[in-house]
């Protein structure tokens, strides 16, 4: 088994502050981006709104989250230990299986046959969307 990224929050409260602390990094990110893309004040004004740094903070939060990646018989293993609800996506006669679990006992799992680099992608986004966004939209 493998762990790929970096925030694994405990609670609630540490996803939150995990979530503001990707802010000011979104919000360079977006500004370098536009200057790289050679806006003008003037367009930048109109097409970086406030969504856009909120959907890079989003990609930015989910790109960072703890994903492990193993094996059918590792990830059955780690459910066997999990006391949380887990929302699993894909087939169960697949080889592989990334997963994450969220602060308030609730994990997403998908299962891959090759491509891990995807699955894990897919994963944060799922995980970003059912375990993360409700958090920071209470």
């Amino acid at each position: 088994m493998e762990t790929a990224g970096f925030f694994a929050p405990d609670d609630a409260a540490e996803a939150s502050d995990y979530y503001e602390g990707v802010g000011p990094a979104a919000q360079t990110t977006v500004r370098e981006v536009a200057k790289a893309m050679e806006f003008d004040r003037e367009e930048y004004r109109e097409r970086v709104t406030g969504d856009v740094v909120e959907t890079a903070r989003d990609a930015t939060f989910a790109s960072l989250l703890e994903v492990a990646v193993g094996t059918r018989e590792e990830y059955e293993a780690w459910r066997e230990t999990y006391d949380g609800d887990v929302h699993e996506m894909g087939h169960e006669a697949v080889d592989n299986v990334a997963w994450h679990a969220g602060p308030e006992d609730e994990a997403v799992a998908a299962t891959f046959q090759n491509e891990p680099e995807a699955a894990v992608a897919t994963l944060r986004r799922q995980s970003f969307g059912r375990l993360y966004r409700p958090l920071f939209e209470e």
